[in-house]
């Protein structure tokens, strides 16, 4: 799949290793920094997405997107990213995502609003539920980071080239192709979610950690074994 990231917005929080470990495969392992496993929600706008040969349909390549998403390493060593949940405003994008791709993916009701730097991502889950589950986030992107800001921890959360799934029982894995994220600082206005508790995580604590971004383009490929 060829697609393109919009407006991104990482929201992050610590989380003791065995909380996220419990809702892991067993094939999976927490990958912690700094002690601590993150829990992260990546809001967005999709565009631009088609497979390869196919020009992107405007109505169905351009969609609100949001993530619940982890970091784990799998038995060889290999890191990357477990989706607790992808809630997407396209129904055909969310029946696709499960069918095709084994992702746990919801259709939602979404929008992504931008005004003056300031980004408003809202979100309420539809089917399968639970239904309400829900994501409002008020977003003001702030300048770049410069290069001594890109320090590992912003590193640890965004730059990930693989997703992880199981599919019949296996545990598959999909490379991710992108340039690096051109990060800025972000200000959270307001917050007001259900997404994490839906997954079965405790409601997070303390402030997030915070990177926005204008967008990547990104290449994902099949599932291997």
């Amino acid at each position: 799949m060829y697609q393109r990231w919009e407006r991104m917005t990482f929201i992050h929080w610590r989380y003791r290793p065995e909380q996220v470990q419990a809702l892991l495969p067993p094939q999976l392992r927490v990958e912690p920094f700094d002690g601590a496993a993150w829990v992260g929600l990546a809001c967005f706008r999709m565009r631009d997405v088609r497979v390869p040969g196919v020009p992107a349909l405007p109505w169905m390549s351009a969609f609100p997107e949001t993530n619940l998403r982890t970091y784990v390493r799998d038995a060889r060593g290999r890191t990357g990213i477990w989706f607790f949940s992808l809630d997407a405003a396209r129904l055909a994008a969310a029946l696709g995502g499960r069918g095709g791709f084994w992702l746990p993916y919801y259709w939602s009701g979404m929008s992504v609003d931008v005004r003056d730097g300031h980004t408003r991502y809202r979100c309420r889950r539809r089917l399968p539920g639970p239904a309400g589950a829900r994501c409002d986030a008020d977003v003001e992107a702030g300048v770049p980071l410069v290069e001594r800001e890109r320090d590992e921890l912003a590193h640890f959360l965004t730059a990930r080239f693989r997703l992880f799934s199981v599919v019949a029982g296996r545990l598959a894995t999909a490379l991710v192709e992108h340039p690096p994220w051109p990060l800025h600082h972000a200000h959270l206005d307001g917050l007001d979610q259900s997404l994490v508790q839906a997954a079965g995580l405790p409601a997070p604590e303390g402030q997030p950690v915070l990177h926005a971004s204008p967008g990547v383009r990104a290449r994902v490929s099949m599932w291997r074994w």
